[in-house]
């Protein structure tokens, strides 16, 4: 079972607007599922996707550090090769709040990247789906948070 980092999950989900780095351009992708579930549940991800001109019928940024105005927190779903780069454009931004998505295999997550977000002092949530703790998530994602993590 993975070492939960309550304080920070608490941090990110009060942050109601917040970079997403990673979101797909294909509407079928997990990524989109997640990002309409936050822009559902009251919350303002901005879509961060170097190829994507808008995502959701919002304008999309190359880069988190070309927000504006600009965030304070960041939720990374990238492949394991563009984490790195993303973190290091949060630090030139002065994001301190970082939620890396793991999904079924690594996902944005490595001891490398941990490391990294520790280092500087970052607010980190770590591997976990952020479905399980979104407000008014569905039954599924309770459950899954139950057997994750019971007594959350």
């Amino acid at each position: 079972m993975a070492d939960l980092n309550r304080g920070a999950i608490e941090a990110f989900l009060e942050a109601k607007r917040f970079a997403f780095v990673g979101v797909s351009r294909d509407a079928r992708d997990f990524s989109r599922h997640v990002f309409r579930a936050f822009a559902g549940a009251g919350y303002e991800p901005v879509p961060v996707n170097p190829h994507a001109s808008e995502i959701e019928g919002q304008p999309s940024y190359r880069t988190v550090g070309e927000i504006a105005p600009p965030v304070d927190a960041v939720f990374v779903m990238t492949p394991p090769a563009g984490t790195l780069d993303a973190l290091e454009r949060c630090g030139t931004a002065s994001i301190r709040r970082v939620w890396l998505f793991r999904g079924a295999g690594q996902g944005a997550v490595s001891p490398e990247v941990v490391r990294l977000c520790e280092e500087r002092g970052w607010s980190l949530v770590a591997g976990e789906c952020p479905l399980m703790f979104l407000p008014g998530a569905g039954w599924l994602h309770r459950i899954h948070r139950f057997f994750r993590h019971p007594g959350y």
